[in-house]
């Protein structure tokens, strides 16, 4: 049967390519995915699957039942784009301005449709159901993934699986990881309050500008001097804005920062340390402050068991050495979610191609895709879904 499932998705690609171009075309912010939504759910009704709207937000959940009993296994698929003005010159270029499918969700929710319409076609010899999760507001924390599971998006699943585009990998491969593959992301914002004054006269002012580039270095040495160094952690201060002047020294000042870890335990302690190192250093030179640490998406952990499952089921699709292990890294992704809840992988589908122009990474206002990721994606999806079903 798989074999067959292959051979109909090739005979959709082109139909999948449409599909993809057209939501490129009519990109939506997360939270806002109106006409994607919609889309969506009438494509999957018609193919006669059993569609609930809504979920969570704006998610769509198609259910596949089998014609013979069994496991039920997840497709996830994300939706949302970004807030960023296009400057690909291409026929599918988006027609919303400052909106643009600079991450792949468009291919992704072309891949999950196209595998949709090929096991309908199987459908009374599939020993299972097959639930299409149609995820709005990847891009955004808090993300739609967690109000889509308290919605029962994931009732009755056993695993699920997920692919991402990837223009760091040529087409035809894929990257995965049996265990960790993205890292939580936390974020915190420091207000430090001193007192102003004239920039020739420090000794009468809390100067806001060198606290806060004193406690930018302490905050730093978190990582290299409280962080066990074989449990990877990254902080970094990515906003520092203070005063309009030379001659002025401001009254406040304000720091942004992104923390991103693995490992839970350091997650927190992090949280805690920044907080202590922040409280110590204004309070030394006079200055009070607030801060916002605000906890994101958690590390997406995959199953190993599920993984290789998947491994071996993409080895179906491409030659084994394009099939390669990665290591983590340290970008993040609300599917992690569904992995806290059920077995769950997370694996990437090379979409570069050098040669056609594809070699802008995501969040790049050029990013665009080989297209042939499509077949990849689909394939491999598709293969791992049908082998988790029918193993015993």
């Amino acid at each position: 049967m798989k074999q067959r499932v292959f051979a109909i998705i090739e005979k959709l690609y082109k139909e999948m390519v449409d599909i993809r171009r057209d939501f490129h075309m009519y990109p939506e912010l997360s939270f806002q995915e109106e006409r994607t939504a919609k889309v969506i759910a009438n494509y999957q009704r018609q193919l006669g699957l059993e569609v609930r709207e809504k979920v969570g937000g704006q998610g769509v959940v198609a259910t596949l039942k089998g014609g013979k009993p069994g496991r039920t296994v997840a497709i996830r698929a994300d939706f949302d784009a970004l807030p960023i003005l296009e400057e690909n010159d291409v026929p599918y270029k988006s027609k919303n301005p400052g909106v643009m499918h600079a991450c792949g969700h468009d291919a992704h929710t072309a891949i999950a449709l196209g595998i949709a319409k090929a096991l309908v076609a199987v459908q009374e010899e599939l020993e299972g159901t097959i639930v299409f999760i149609h995820q709005h507001a990847e891009e955004q924390d808090p993300g739609g993934a967690k109000a889509m599971i308290e919605d029962g998006a994931l009732a009755g699943v056993d695993a699920i699986f997920a692919t991402h585009m990837e223009n760091y990998l040529p087409v035809d491969y894929i990257w995965h990881s049996d265990h960790y593959i993205l890292g939580a992301s936390d974020d915190f914002e420091i207000t430090i309050m001193g007192v102003g004054g004239h920039g020739a006269f420090p000794q009468d002012t809390t100067d806001v500008v060198q606290i806060g580039a004193q406690l930018i270095n302490s905050l730093h040495q978190i990582i290299s001097r409280k962080v066990d160094p074989l449990k990877p952690a990254v902080l970094t201060i990515g906003s520092f804005q203070a005063g309009d002047k030379a001659n002025i020294i401001p009254g406040t000042a304000k720091l942004e920062g992104t923390v991103r870890t693995f490992d839970e335990e350091v997650r927190y302690k992090i949280a805690d340390w920044v907080k202590q190192v922040t409280e110590h250093t204004t309070k030394a030179f006079g200055a009070d402050f607030t801060i916002d640490y605000q906890f994101g998406y958690p590390a997406t952990k995959n199953d190993k068991t599920i993984n290789q499952l998947m491994v071996r089921a993409a080895a179906d699709v491409l030659p084994k050495d394009n099939i390669q292990s990665m290591e983590p890294n340290m970008g993040a992704e609300d599917f992690s979610y569904f992995s806290q809840q059920v077995p769950a992988t997370y694996f990437f589908t090379g979409s570069a191609n050098e040669e056609k122009g594809f070699i802008y990474p995501y969040h790049h206002p050029k990013f665009d895709i080989d297209e042939k990721a499509l077949l990849n994606g689909a394939k491999v999806l598709a293969s791992a879904a049908l082998d988790f079903l029918n193993e015993k």
